[in-house]
């Protein structure tokens, strides 16, 4: 980062300058992930029952924010700069791009392995793999004002480092909004949960049902249970075989299920209408 502050402020690159920049949040957001993983291991208490977990979510958000924030900046410049094209030196330019392309293709391969289990990691990935981005572009915009002198390839490499980085980051953006909204996570069918459900002997229907996402690799579902009054059964083996099937076959990790004899008393009535459909409905 600071090679590359150095030599944006010499070459007159603002490639580089924003290249530069958007590593101070790369090692921002990385300090700001670490951080909310720290806070989620702690335990829960009486004022948070479910402990700092969503400091994860909240991260991960800010990591989106900032790199809207600095290909905003970045748009900004590359504007002025189509007014009033600057020298650059190019070959300055070119051997500072190469140093940082190498590094983020380092960093690149470290996260990369963690970002796939959790959406905070993600977004420090995200920040990482739009700086490798910016590195080719600085690299592709140098060789070209070193070799034709070209110096519009700045502004223009710019915008398109900026198109790239809120391209990668909206679909993280998507993801934590909806976590955010408690919307149910994308591997989980709701219909064949409750239909599942629905199929254990004793089970006459399953109703207020609610499948969302505390924390990365971290689902919790809470529903009634509306058990047939003739059912003899051990209804705590029951609660058991029902918690076993949203466990292993669903991986939800914190199931509160209610089972009950009658729906007299329950205000509220969210059915899913898994009587009509076995599977979650296609996008398509």
């Amino acid at each position: 980062m600071f090679a590359e502050v150095i030599g944006g402020i010499l070459s007159g690159s603002l490639a580089l300058l924003a290249d530069a920049g958007h590593m101070l949040t790369d090692a921002a957001s990385i300090a700001l992930a670490l951080v909310a993983m720290q806070f989620a291991t702690r335990r829960a208490t009486t004022e948070r029952t479910f402990g700092f977990h969503r400091l994860e979510i909240l991260a991960a958000l800010i990591n989106a924010l900032t790199l809207w924030l600095v290909a905003g900046w970045v748009a900004f410049e590359a504007y002025h700069r189509f007014q009033d094209v600057p020298e650059v030196e190019g070959g300055l330019m070119l051997t500072v791009g190469v140093i940082g392309l190498f590094v983020n293709i380092g960093a690149a391969w470290i996260l990369h392995s963690s970002a796939e289990d959790s959406i905070n990691v993600e977004g420090a990935f995200q920040h990482v793999m739009a700086d490798l981005l910016g590195s080719v572009g600085v690299v592709i915009s140098g060789s070209l004002i070193w070799a034709f002198g070209w110096t519009l390839a700045d502004p223009i490499v710019s915008v398109v480092i900026c198109i790239l980085i809120l391209r990668s980051t909206w679909s993280l953006l998507v993801k934590v909004v909806h976590v955010l909204l408690e919307g149910t996570p994308e591997h989980i069918d709701v219909y064949r949960l409750c239909s599942k459900i629905e199929e254990v002997e004793g089970v006459t229907l399953i109703h207020d049902v609610h499948v969302w996402t505390i924390a990365p690799s971290y689902e919790a579902l809470t529903a009634h249970i509306l058990i047939d009054p003739d059912y003899q059964g051990d209804l705590d083996a029951l609660r058991e075989r029902l918690r076993d099937i949203a466990s292993r076959d669903f991986g939800i990790g914190h199931i509160t299920l209610q089972l009950e004899k009658s729906k007299k008393g329950c205000t509220e009535d969210h059915h899913v209408d898994h009587l009509f459909a076995h599977a979650r409905p296609s996008p398509y």
